[in-house]
């Protein structure tokens, strides 16, 4: 009982990571499964068929390159305007930022479809065609929240004595910013730009509303599901995930590496 008392943390700690990892791993399994019929839902028997042809399905690998097109998009516009605006938030004093502050946070408080109908809604009384146009600027719209709340952490935690120190060695403004502030806010930079880059990745119920006769991959998936299941979108699920950990795991290796090298010989 002692013993359980002391790991009580670390074991509930290990739990919740299995039970969140666990769908990935059944994703991963069933990549290698060779189903009787049209669902993927039953083990049959082994088979690496689908990673031999991850496209083999019609239209599959379309509406993955172009959820990608509209993930990288989405991401460079999200990232660009969210860093500008923490900027703006944390080092300015203007009237109605409190405003501007609360608004901020409507995108990630407000219901998914409530956002979707609104946007479609405003994308029709401009007479907008939908499709991958009013995708984008959906996606962008919702994901600039996330942006701007994990940017805008990072700069309220910087010693502005590090800039102040910059120009008082004769620093310009672009010299200091480029060398000192970025530097020091790219980490909230890359963890925005990783959220918005899922998120949008990710995203079914908005991208439904307003994309017209576009499919991504999200409903490519949902479309599937009523119909059948190709194992073809576990082996994209499972590739999509393999690179997220790797990408994660480089990262963190990185930053040991520059701890380490941070310390004294």
């Amino acid at each position: 009982m002692q013993w359980l008392r002391r790991n009580l943390v670390v074991i509930a700690g290990l739990l919740t990571l299995a039970y969140l990892i666990l769908p990935n791993i059944i994703v991963m399994v069933f990549s290698f499964n060779k189903p009787a019929g049209r669902f993927n839902y039953a083990w049959r028997e082994f088979s690496t068929d689908a990673w031999r042809d991850p496209c083999g399905v019609a239209d599959l690998c379309g509406s993955l390159t172009l959820s990608l097109q509209i993930a990288l998009w989405a991401t460079i516009g999200a990232t660009v305007l969210g860093a500008m605006i923490a900027f703006a938030l944390v080092r300015y004093r203007f009237r109605a930022r409190g405003t501007i502050n609360s608004l901020i946070f409507l995108p990630m408080a407000m219901p998914e479809v409530v956002m979707a109908a609104s946007l479609l809604t405003l994308f029709l009384n401009l007479g907008a065609e939908l499709g991958f146009w009013t995708i984008l600027i959906a996606h962008t719209m919702f994901c600039l929240s996330f942006v701007v709340v994990a940017v805008k952490a990072r700069v309220m935690s910087m010693d502005p004595r590090l800039e102040e120190a910059a120009r008082d060695l004769y620093a310009g403004p672009v010299q200091t910013f480029l060398r000192v502030t970025l530097p020091i806010a790219a980490p909230g930079i890359a963890a925005g730009a990783m959220l918005a880059f899922a998120l949008s990745f990710d995203d079914f119920i908005i991208t439904n509303f307003n994309s017209g006769n576009t499919v991504t991959f999200p409903m490519f998936v949902w479309g599937s599901a009523q119909r059948g299941t190709p194992v073809q979108i576990n082996v994209i699920g499972t590739a999509m995930f393999a690179l997220a950990v790797l990408i994660v795991a480089g990262g963190q290796i990185v930053t040991d590496r520059r701890k380490k090298r941070a310390l004294p010989q």
